[in-house]
């Protein structure tokens, strides 16, 4: 074994090199990070070294340390933001790859099997032995550095956000400096959340990159402004530039954590409209929070504003939503399809053709749905219809929150 790391160690640059490349081929988001490749190059040049030295110099493993490179790199990647699984794959993928050069050599200069096979295993094992102990000082070194760099970098920020929130006067220069981020363009507030429990470094880091894809997805031009509230709940702000136009449906991701939520302001320009999306965020997270598992996975302003609005009092608004919808304030299948077609009904003004057409159903259906949510709400809809149009709006964005429980089942129509 002290033979096969010897002849290695005299190709050991070509060994680094290819270690280095199968890691850029096989983990993407190291390939992406290009300030820290070089870095990375030496982490793996490093370890390959010191592996090399502990089995060419029958050096306890007890005794070693990762090499500062090593420690460095991992640092650097929680700076970033980057999983951590992705720094531990690269020391599978380089662990596999390591082991092909040593065994290639073993095979070049043994031909014996019983001293093949001792060999192979005295290497098996310390070079897992090695890979298993750096990689518990890289998490270590990791998960510290990601707690540190979240708490200095969120207590700058979040002093100067609350500054711009609070509407006082503000040092626009200083406060751009420390976000990083330009206040004179339109932007969109955004609150993120998750349902499910983390670790406080893994939460954070989740919603970090939720974010960003939100971002990616939208085509913003720069990064946005974060800030994690707690290990679940973080706040952002998109850079649109110039533009004044955002879908915060079409840009929430598919692809992310089923228990990731987004809630979006309206598109607001200047440090003014900073706060004001911000705002608008906040109001849709309360009507998505109020209706529970009912809520969409995106929530937009827009949608909900008038809801938001009378969510001041939950009680008031269940109150109120009870008394102007009468029975067709009713939980069941039922009575939501009649709520569905007359809030689309009045929406269309009155139209039933258009009622019918934007929900796919026969003329005659919307007009036997219209006469039988009106039996329900005890009149018809003329002198509240603004009134009857919010209590359907609410219901629809809240659900069991403002309605009555329902009966046995009736017949949908």
């Amino acid at each position: 074994m002290s033979d096969v790391a010897a002849a290695v160690s005299r190709r050991a640059t070509a060994v680094s090199d290819d270690v280095y490349q199968v890691i850029l081929r096989e983990i993407p988001e190291l390939r992406d990070d290009q300030p820290v490749l070089a870095l990375l190059a030496s982490s793996v040049d490093s370890n390959v070294g010191t592996c090399l030295q502990v089995m060419q110099h029958r050096i306890d493993l007890a005794a070693v340390r990762a090499p500062t490179a090593a420690v460095e790199y991992a640092r650097r990647l929680a700076q970033r933001g980057t999983p951590l699984t992705a720094l531990l794959r690269a020391y599978r993928v380089g662990h596999a790859c390591f082991a092909d050069w040593m065994l290639t050599e073993l095979a070049r200069q043994a031909d014996d099997a019983t001293m093949i096979t001792a060999t192979t295993l005295g290497i098996s094992k310390i070079v897992a032995g090695y890979i298993d102990q750096t990689s518990e000082e890289m998490v270590a070194a990791y998960a510290g550095e990601r707690e540190n760099w979240l708490r200095n970098r969120t207590a700058a920020r979040a002093s100067r956000i609350r500054a711009l929130l609070s509407g006082e006067p503000i040092d626009v220069g200083a406060a751009e400096a420390t976000l990083g981020y330009r206040l004179d363009q339109h932007h969109v507030g955004l609150v993120c959340w998750a349902g499910q429990p983390a670790a406080a470094a893994d939460g954070i880091t989740r919603l970090e990159r939720a974010i960003s894809q939100v971002a990616a997805q939208a085509a913003c031009c720069g990064d946005p402004v974060f800030l994690p509230r707690d290990e679940s709940t973080a706040w952002a702000w998109l850079p649109l530039g110039i533009r004044d136009t955002f879908d915060g449906v079409a840009a929430s991701p598919a692809d992310v954590d089923g228990d990731v939520h987004f809630a979006f302001g309206d598109v607001s320009k200047g440090a003014t409209g900073f706060r004001l999306t911000h705002q608008q965020a906040i109001a849709a997270q309360a009507v998505a929070l109020a209706a529970g598992s009912a809520a969409p996975r995106a929530v937009l302003f827009s949608q909900v504003a008038p809801v938001a609005m009378m969510l001041t009092s939950k009680e008031l608004l269940r109150a109120w939503v009870l008394g102007k919808l009468a029975g067709l304030a009713t939980d069941d299948e039922y009575h939501a399809r009649l709520r569905d077609t007359l809030l689309t009904f009045l929406r269309f003004a009155g139209s039933y053709k258009a009622t019918a057409q934007e929900l796919m159903l026969h003329k005659n259906t919307v007009q036997y749905r219209i006469r039988k949510a009106e039996e329900s709400l005890g009149r018809p809809v003329g002198g509240d219809r603004r009134d009857v149009e919010l209590a359907l709006l609410a219901s629809h964005w809240l659900g069991p929150a403002v309605l009555r429980p329902g009966g046995p089942p009736q017949r949908p129509q």
